[in-house]
């Protein structure tokens, strides 16, 4: 069975970096992370963008901005920082759906790494 370590390195995070944000307490971090599936951030960015409410997308997105990035996730951070910056203007592109769609599947990616790393523990 692999470490936390090397899972943190096959989905692509910074185990250094990611872990002293946590003061190196790998349980804590577990536990912080366990809780993104249910974080309702990304329904309420669905809703609020197909309601046409983009300032409040554009709060949605910033706070799973800052959760993703302060847990490491850096392709959920990424796709994230791409829907942030198209909402930031107040009158984002025809991309939106597609920024978002990214948004998701990184988002389900992340989760998948939360049932993958309970068998680390």
């Amino acid at each position: 069975m692999a470490d936390l370590k090397e899972v943190f390195q096959k989905y692509g995070i910074d185990y250094e970096t990611t872990m002293s944000r946590f003061m190196g307490n790998e349980k804590i971090y577990l536990k912080i992370l366990s809780m993104l599936p249910r974080d309702e951030n990304l329904r309420k960015l669905d809703q609020t963008l197909q309601a046409g409410d983009y300032p409040a997308a554009f709060d949605a997105a910033h706070t799973l901005k800052g959760m993703a990035g302060n847990l490491g996730l850096t392709r959920l951070y990424q796709a994230i920082c791409a829907i942030v910056e198209s909402l930031r203007t107040g009158v984002p592109g025809e991309d939106c759906a597609v920024l978002f769609q990214s948004v998701k599947e990184e988002f389900e990616r992340a989760a998948g790494l939360v049932e993958l790393l309970k068998e680390v523990e």
